[in-house]
């Protein structure tokens, strides 16, 4: 296996040919020893490649027919097509072999002249319904929902040999997307599942945080992959339990928060960019005050559809009184929506804001469910994007979600009482449900915020 990933410029890290020594064991009459391998690594350790390697076995060595890679968010999967692809041109014995490469977006997928396919999926609303594959893997596995695997399960079985990788790092607590990721590892600690492999890396909840060797033990990849400093500067700006999922790869003990959270931070922190380009204007305004009286503003604009990019302004327009704050809201907004939960302190600006002409929408308590749950679902397909914000970064984190009447809304926590994001919250839904998407071309400034 080494040898031949190494014929094709790909050095294996040790830890990775730990894995796949332990997964591609055959029983007699050449079946796989196991038919399913999970895996959990906390991020940037080198999965990607892992996926790689392991594809260009199935093709190369195992003569598999139709693999299929699939992650939660295209962009993942894309990733992983590309890389797969650079490889690929930069050997021509193996590019000889290619029949067809297609690169258009949603559509990747590599031909062989041999018959054999690869093909790199989204799950969520392209899901993998309708494809038979001998190898499926399942990258971003924390966020794979129990409907996905019901549906994926069917594709192996027409299969003689089939085996299925779920790799992804540990599911945050109370989400309902990563219990089919817990039940393979709890399958794996009970031992119940005989042909079912199980690695993972983790630090101990009683290990030290703030020690290398703790960050060692949690990352095979520290110290090449992943350098000393930026998971110094990782532990510098995350909160113990962030760092402790996201770093140190520790799964939290179910059960251990009172509410689920409102929005997946993982996820979230998946979808940000550097700056919003110039071509992406202003669409919507979302309003919240939190206990102090400091008034959170968050920018909306239609980004390439069906996206939203989301801002929250770093200043606080209220500082210099209501009047002022109207003022800038009016100068900004002109025919934009400004948009504020009815049980806000923000709604005290409803009336003057009307009177400059600004249309200004109250959301009830049924209009919060519906933003917050649209808001929620928009992450999970990647339809949203947004700045790097610690702030805002705390608030996706401590938020929970709160059961109402209607469903569910993002409840209030913390010293901002999740402000930020509701802010975020309703200048999105104002984008999506009073803002007309209008097609744009040009851009006056290289990019940086919505609103300056």
């Amino acid at each position: 296996m080494a040898d031949l990933v190494g014929a094709y410029g790909l050095t294996l890290d040790p830890w990775q040919e730990d894995v796949l020594r332990a997964a591609l064991g055959e029983r007699s009459g050449g079946r796989w020893a196991v038919r399913q391998v999970g895996l959990s690594t906390p991020r940037q350790n080198g999965k990607t490649m892992l996926i790689v390697a392991r594809v260009l076995a199935g093709l190369l060595l195992f003569d598999e027919q139709t693999i299929i890679v699939s992650a939660h968010r295209q962009d993942t999967a894309r990733e992983t097509f590309f890389r797969l692809v650079s490889i690929i041109e930069d050997n021509p014995s193996l590019l000889e072999r290619v029949d067809f490469i297609a690169r258009s977006e949603m559509r990747e997928y590599i031909r062989m002249k041999s018959g054999q396919e690869v093909r790199f999926k989204a799950r969520g609303k392209h899901t993998i319904r309708g494809f038979s594959c001998d190898c499926l893997m399942l990258d971003e596995a924390q966020s794979l929902s129990a409907e996905s695997w019901a549906a994926i399960l069917p594709t192996m079985s027409a299969r003689p040999n089939p085996q299925v990788w779920l790799l992804g790092t540990p599911p945050v607590d109370g989400d309902e997307d990563g219990e089919v990721f817990r039940r393979i590892r709890s399958a794996c600690i009970a031992r119940k599942e005989p042909r079912l492999a199980y690695l993972e890396w983790s630090a101990d909840p009683s290990d030290d945080f703030d020690d290398p060797e703790t960050w060692a033990k949690a990352n095979p990849a520290f110290g090449t992959r992943l350098s000393e400093e930026a998971v110094a500067t990782e532990r510098a700006s995350m909160s113990d339990d962030q760092f402790a999922l996201e770093r140190l790869g520790i799964w939290p003990e179910s059960g251990a928060t009172s509410a689920p959270p409102a929005v997946r931070l993982d996820l979230w922190r998946d979808l940000t960019i550097p700056a919003a380009p110039g071509s992406w204007p202003l669409a919507a305004v979302g309003l919240d005050m939190d206990a102090q009286g400091r008034l959170w503003t968050a920018v909306a604009a239609h980004a390439p559809a069906p996206g939203v990019h989301v801002e929250v302004l770093p200043n606080d327009i209220m500082a210099a009184g209501s009047e002022a704050a109207v003022r800038w809201l009016a100068q900004r907004c002109r025919r934009r929506p400004v948009v504020i939960p009815a049980d806000s302190g923000a709604d005290v600006l409803r009336a003057p804001l009307l009177a400059k002409g600004i249309k200004v929408y109250a959301l009830n308590a049924a209009e919060q469910s519906a933003a917050s749950a649209s808001l929620a679902q928009a992450i999970r397909d990647g339809e949203v994007t947004h700045l790097a914000d610690p702030v805002l970064d705390e608030q996706v984190r401590s938020a929970p979600r709160e059961d109402t009447k209607t469903g569910w809304r993002v409840g209030r926590a913390g010293e901002s009482l999740s402000a930020p994001l509701l802010a975020v919250m309703c200048a999105r839904f104002g984008a999506v449900r009073w803002s007309p998407r209008k097609s744009h071309s040009g851009s006056a400034r290289r990019g940086g915020r919505v609103v300056t």
